[in-house]
């Protein structure tokens, strides 16, 4: 067994029924989001490791690069990354293995992106593109090591919070992680 830090955290769980009736917010005309079709790993691990890292986004971090591989060479799973005059900055993953549910697995600006007004936008687009699955219900999961907008923005989406757990996240010691000082939540 690995060393370890445990780090305890608070999750709350979401889900959407319906779709928003509402149109949603535009992007920006300098904006655009692209579904990758054949992201490499190296590829998913940029922009997984940099906008999960002030956010204990560990556990892909962990996983060996063949097991990323299955995920991304899965069809029920898609990578959609949000890019700004050419450059990404930001991405979302929609999991439609748990089928009628889809789950927004990961959902996230890069750090120069946060706090330029693209997020309500891009969460708007993650959303319609899990609608477009035509799912039963879209969920989503966030906790207190996430950027203190994220469960704020869910909510103002149209999610549904469902519960909430308290669990404790064996962070392996060789990922190199800052640890968040974690407030209660």
């Amino acid at each position: 067994m690995e060393p370890c830090v445990q780090v305890g955290v608070t999750v709350t769980f979401l889900r959407m029924d319906m779709p928003p009736w509402r149109p949603g917010p535009a992007l920006p005309a300098d904006a655009t989001v692209v579904r990758e079709t054949a992201p490499t790993v190296p590829f998913y691990r940029f922009l997984y490791d940099t906008v999960g890292a002030d956010y204990l986004w560990w556990l892909r971090r962990a996983m060996p690069d063949d097991e990323i591989a299955a995920l991304l060479a899965d069809p029920r799973i898609s990578i959609h990354v949000l890019y700004r005059d050419g450059q990404p900055a930001g991405f979302y993953e929609l999991d439609a293995r748990a089928a009628p549910d889809v789950n927004l697995s990961y959902f996230g600006l890069l750090p120069h992106a946060v706090g330029t007004g693209l997020g309500t936008a891009f969460l708007r687009h993650a959303v319609d593109a899990a609608w477009a699955l035509r799912p039963r219900r879209v969920t989503v999961n966030t906790c207190n090591a996430d950027h203190p907008r994220a469960l704020p923005g869910y909510l103002r989406a149209g999610f549904q919070p469902v519960r909430r757990l308290r669990e404790v996240w064996p962070v392996p010691l060789r990922l190199g992680m800052r640890i968040p000082d974690l407030m209660p939540g």
